[in-house]
């Protein structure tokens, strides 16, 4: 048997090899420069030109606007997800007429811009006042809020029921398989095992949906809504003041932060079992 006489003494670290400069190294060190001077010349103009009674003013309004979308984001993204099962799973049906419907409705509500819809149903959707009043919903298509929400949550609808299809698909299949061994209902084992593991899956394109709403939001204004863009074009049409929007800006980017960290958080809170 044979045994070790003498240690190995301790060997100095490997020295670092210095990476060369590379021309796309030196190209992102120019890019990150020029950002970072446009991100201090930013913050030099907003300090430089503060106007605390235009603040004071404007900034009640900018809170209104705020909470409209905020308000509309959130209604919509529900309503869109109430609405996106039924699509997902005629998208999943083997029946080729609900497959095609499904397929038609998200093919035409994700190919066209949401501006284009929203004024459909705003502008087009009038010609059609006597039979709304006759079944008694023009009260809703008349209003501008109500308009906004309807074409946000029908836009949304489109795009989760196309993240919930896939998230579903992407469950293996032979956990149905299991399940009808075990001889789990069909309904009860898409709702307690396919339909968890589809929605973790979903998570993600979920909250970068739920961001593209919150940006997309922004074309309400041009119906007259005075959500946060709106208030903020009636803040630059009565002081002609470019910095109106620069604060318009820091209060979306503010929304997006806060959202994106509070999924990064539900995500390693609702996939924490899978990490090794």
């Amino acid at each position: 048997m044979s045994y070790a006489e003498t240690l190995i003494p301790p060997q100095p670290a490997p020295r670092k090899v210095a990476k060369p400069i590379t021309t796309a190294r030196l190209a992102g060190y120019i890019f990150v420069a020029i950002w970072a001077l446009f991100a201090a010349l930013l913050v030099y103009t907003v300090i430089n030109g503060w106007d605390l009674e235009k603040f004071t003013r404007y900034g009640p309004r900018y809170l209104h606007g705020l909470g409209i979308t905020l308000s509309l984001v959130a209604i919509s993204v529900v309503c869109g997800a109430l609405l996106s099962l039924p699509l997902a799973m005629a998208r999943l049906s083997s029946s080729r007429v609900l497959n095609w419907l499904a397929y038609g409705y998200i093919y035409f509500f994700r190919g066209t811009p949401l501006l284009a819809q929203l004024f459909l149903v705003y502008y087009g959707l009038g010609i059609f006042r006597p039979q709304l009043e006759a079944v008694g919903i023009w009260w809703f298509f008349r209003d501008a809020w109500y308009c906004g929400l309807f074409a946000m949550t029908i836009n949304t609808a489109a795009y989760q029921a196309e993240i919930l299809r896939g998230a579903i698909e992407s469950v293996p299949h032979g956990q149905r398989e299991a399940a009808a061994a075990l001889g789990i209902h069909k309904f009860i084992a898409f709702r307690k095992i396919i339909l968890p593991q589809a929605l973790i899956v979903a998570l993600r394109p979920y909250g970068n949906e739920i961001i593209l709403l919150i940006k997309g939001s922004a074309v309400v204004a041009i119906i007259t809504v005075l959500d946060l863009m709106g208030e903020t074009r009636y803040a630059f049409s009565r002081t002609f003041d470019y910095q109106t929007y620069l604060w318009a800006a820091i209060f979306y980017l503010s929304i997006v932060e806060a959202l994106r960290h509070l999924w990064a958080w539900i995500e390693r809170r609702l996939t924490r079992h899978l990490k090794r």
